[in-house]
């Protein structure tokens, strides 16, 4: 089973992806820019991170 895998993903030389952990359910933004990028959990308006259920066939 993959331990990550994409929700959501927008663009093409400014790429933002919303990445998931299969493990935890954990949210987290990836934004990559040329040769630059960065990756932050998603958290809601409490500061807790934000969850989603995942099933991933293998």
């Amino acid at each position: 089973m993959k331990r990550f895998v994409w929700r959501e993903s927008e663009g093409f030389i400014k790429e933002t992806r919303i990445i998931v952990d299969t493990e935890t359910g954990v949210n987290y933004l990836f934004v990559a820019a040329g040769y630059s990028g960065g990756l932050t959990p998603l958290i809601d308006a409490d500061g807790k991170p934000i969850v989603t259920r995942v099933i991933v066939d293998d």
